[in-house]
């Protein structure tokens, strides 16, 4: 069998698929991205622990969890008529920051001393970082894609370095698509605002 028809790389190319369709489901507010997200992040777990990349492994494994939750937390919100884009305060989002990049370390260390995990800092940086995103953009908080901005545009290299190159690819596109996604989420935000005020 060729190289090019490997199982791992078909269910690259199906998570990878997946994911694509969520974020642009995501950033239009609609509550089928969750279904995209939960399969794509599943298959995503497989591929990250071929790779040795562990925390990324972790790391899908959460994004399946809280597709769920996204998934039921959207649906209630949407029955009520309460679903809006909100923002945090800056000392909120400082607070998250240092707390963030302890665990951060922590976990480098960890995975340092204890697994023979590949870039165990960065790789940390970047799973922790995205919990915190992640938990976001469940709770639809536009601040969500500024994170994620920064966070897929460091994964690029990351995973080219592990050979995951439809993965950087994609994130490439994550990149872009998290841009899109903080004006469009931004516009729904102004959009509530001005309807408050006129109320």
């Amino acid at each position: 069998m060729s190289d090019t028809l490997s199982p791992a790389l078909l269910v690259e190319l199906l998570a990878t698929s997946a994911n694509l369709v969520f974020i642009v489901l995501l950033i239009r507010e609609k509550i089928l991205c969750w279904s995209f997200g939960i399969a794509g992040s599943l298959l995503s777990v497989y591929l990250f622990a071929d790779a040795r990349l562990y925390s990324e492994s972790v790391l899908y494994s959460f994004y399946a969890a809280m597709g769920v939750w996204g998934w039921l937390r959207w649906h209630r919100r949407e029955e009520q008529h309460d679903n809006p884009v909100t923002r945090w305060h800056s000392r909120l989002h400082l607070l998250a920051i240092i707390l963030c990049s302890a665990l951060a370390l922590l976990l480098g260390y960890g995975a340092l001393s204890f697994t023979d995990a590949e870039r165990p800092f960065f790789d940390a940086f970047t799973t922790l970082f995205s919990f915190f995103a992640t938990y976001l953009e469940v709770a639809k908080v536009l601040e969500a894609w500024v994170y994620w901005t920064v966070i897929n545009v460091a994964s690029i290299w990351l995973y080219h370095d592990r050979n995951l190159d439809i993965y950087a690819g994609l994130i490439g596109l994550y990149a872009v698509l998290s841009v899109w996604g903080f004006f469009s989420w931004r516009r729904s935000w102004l959009a509530q605002s001005a309807r408050v005020t006129v109320t």
